[in-house]
């Protein structure tokens, strides 16, 4: 596939929160913010200190992500590493709308994703001062998230996912589950222009389905919407580097970025923003022409 197959035509652009996100002009970076106490990369911000102190944690996390150049914050609740401890919606509502609330009013100008599958949620956390949803089952047969982005006027992120790992050929099959889901949020309202795909990588899927997911990336661009890359430390980058832990997962987490933007990736969620900027302005100046 050639780089203008790849890059062109750009997806028309998204405004999420004061943001307009113009596609293609280059790659945006979503810094993540765990509030969690499990989270599989260990950043979840309820295992680093007291309940009393997180929404100052936060602030702070998200404070030197954004000046480490981050252009949205995914703030999410509920870890879905495998084996991970189920959250009420009460709880979790608990736990994200006081950072969402503190984030928002410390940098208004900062968009903030809500990571959730629970639509009670995404409404709370939309009311604190999110104005993104990003919603890991985004293919699942719950239509709940897409109502609430229709009546609220706000774009998602819909993630390919699947409870069984069984594929006949990966590529097709998230494609036809991607294209089914954006269907079914387009006739519920949703404009297209307010939908992002991201392929799911780490769910659903054995670590050689992820590595095929990478090789055929740019593919994602026949649904014509901005594709987000999720790959931050993932099991499958620690397995390819030899077993290697979470804390030694960067430089490998650095190549999918770079992998993904020479696919025609729009933004890449990380943990360690400043690296992955860095990656993606040299990724950027190369497929997109960036400036040097």
């Amino acid at each position: 596939m050639t780089r203008t197959e790849v890059f062109v035509p750009a997806p028309a652009p998204t405004r999420i929160g004061q943001r307009v996100f113009a596609w293609g002009t280059r790659t945006f970076v979503m810094g993540i913010v765990n509030v969690t106490p499990d989270s599989f990369s260990g950043d979840g911000l309820l295992a680093i200190g007291a309940a009393s102190s997180t929404s100052d944690a936060a602030v702070a996390r998200a404070r030197r992500m954004v000046a480490e150049g981050a252009d949205i914050l995914d703030v999410g609740g509920e870890s879905t590493r495998p084996g991970h401890h189920p959250v009420s919606v009460e709880e979790e509502i608990a736990r994200v709308v006081p950072v969402i609330a503190a984030i928002h009013a410390t940098l208004p100008e900062v968009p903030i994703s809500v990571d959730t599958s629970k639509a009670p949620v995404a409404a709370a956390a939309l009311d604190a001062g999110a104005a993104l949803l990003n919603d890991v089952w985004g293919v699942g047969a719950d239509d709940s998230m897409a109502r609430l982005c229709a009546a609220r006027a706000v774009p998602m992120v819909v993630m390919h996912n699947r409870a069984e790992a069984v594929y006949s050929s990966v590529i097709e099959e998230i494609l036809a589950d991607l294209r089914a889901a954006l269907d079914r949020a387009r006739a519920l309202g949703v404009p297209a222009e307010n939908l992002i795909v991201d392929p799911g990588f780490g769910f659903g899927k054995t670590p050689e389905h992820n590595v095929a997911v990478l090789r055929e990336l740019a593919r994602l661009r026949e649904l014509g919407r901005p594709v987000l890359l999720g790959t931050s430390r993932k099991s499958t980058i620690g397995r390819i580097l030899g077993g290697a832990p979470v804390e030694d997962r960067l430089e490998g987490t650095l190549a999918t970025t770079a992998i993904g933007i020479g696919a025609g990736v729009d933004v890449i969620r990380v943990h360690d923003v400043l690296a992955n900027v860095r990656t993606a302005r040299v990724a950027d100046a190369v497929f997109r022409g960036g400036n040097l």
